[in-house]
């Protein structure tokens, strides 16, 4: 591959994923970043590094004109695709990460307003990149993300790929939300409760997925939206056994029905426990790029789980990794003793 890429907000894990993969097919490759945070050791030097504010659109649209490949990792609002009309023919293949939380429910709601198991999105298993999308006029990650891809499809001739990942996994990630098993296996737990019997599947993504995608989008430009996950989807059941498997530990999986401790119980609530299967097709990808799969969620967890553990180290995983709390409720996670109540342990 011969080709020079720009990753926008390339700092973060999908960004360096992408740099590794594109990197390896021989691109050449500048990460812009506002400078805040360092890159890993195998890639300085490697790559070339510019500081760049996203919402500088007219700084954005001088540094992206004329590169065979930009990938904008954070591109959030319909505002933010206006830099890219004005560089129709002279980009290769752009790159643009949405979500996969765009995906209107078939009963009219989406992930942002959800509220409990009664009002949770119900979609077909599973989604494909044709089922309709949220469109409502709010403030809000999906709907904005949703805004954004049709301002980019509405950009007559560019040559958009647009990714929409799951629960994103892999080193550099904010989310950790495999925590729920690690820290289970650090403390020498022996007993695992998983509600819903362990059947939850809430489609994962692996970075190295991503990449994947983004080194073929680059190679195959065209317009197209294109879901972006571990396929097959794993359910919270198999996560737990790929967790424990790179870990080396042993423990029983309490396989429980959804409600068994109580409305109040946060008792095998895990951070995949959905009502309903959130699965991606990934055929529309194999057909348009070629993609095969890069390995299963349980090939590709290892390089994560060791970057949280080395992330962790000997701090208060509280405070390094704030959002698991605000975001996914991670303080409910650990409640060992209203586990031994439930399971007689």
């Amino acid at each position: 591959m011969r080709m020079n890429a720009l990753l926008v907000g390339g700092s973060g894990q999908i960004g360096i994923a992408a740099a590794r993969a594109l990197l390896r097919a021989g691109a050449s490759v500048t990460i812009a970043h506002r400078g805040g945070r360092a890159l890993p050791p195998d890639l300085r030097g490697h790559v070339a590094e510019t500081t760049l504010d996203r919402r500088d659109q007219d700084a954005l649209r001088t540094l992206a004109a004329g590169h065979d490949l930009v990938l904008d990792c954070i591109a959030f609002t319909a505002a933010d695709a206006e830099p890219y009309a004005s560089l129709v023919g002279e980009l290769g293949s752009l790159v643009v990460i949405s979500t996969a939380s765009v995906y209107l429910g078939t009963n009219g709601t989406w992930m942002d307003i959800a509220t409990g198991d009664d009002d949770f999105p119900r979609f077909p298993d599973p989604i494909t990149e044709q089922h309709p999308t949220v469109e409502a006029d709010v403030e809000g990650y999906s709907p904005q993300k949703a805004a954004l891809e049709r301002a980019l499809l509405a950009v007559d001739g560019l040559p958009v790929t647009i990714l929409r990942p799951g629960a994103i996994h892999g080193p550099g990630s904010p989310a950790l939300r495999e925590w729920y098993f690690i820290k289970r296996a650090l403390d020498g737990r022996r007993r695992v409760p998983l509600t819903d019997r362990g059947e939850s599947r809430f489609g994962t993504t692996a970075t190295a997925v991503i990449a994947e995608l983004v080194r073929l989008a680059a190679e195959h430009p065209g317009r197209r939206v294109l879901n972006a996950a571990d396929d097959p989807a794993p359910t919270a059941l198999e996560i737990g056994q790929a967790v424990f498997a790179h870990l080396g530990h042993t423990a029983e999986f309490e396989l429980l029905p959804r409600g068994a401790g109580g409305p109040e119980s946060s008792v095998g609530q895990h951070p995949w426990a959905v009502p309903t299967p959130v699965v991606m097709s990934m055929q529309a990808a194999q057909r348009e790029l070629g993609y095969e799969p890069v390995g299963s969620h349980r090939s590709t967890i290892g390089p994560a789980i060791d970057d949280m553990l080395a992330a962790v180290g000997d701090g208060d995983w509280r405070e390094r990794f704030p959002a698991l709390a605000q975001r996914y409720g991670a303080d409910d996670w650990f409640d060992y003793e209203a586990e031994d109540a439930l399971l007689g342990g």
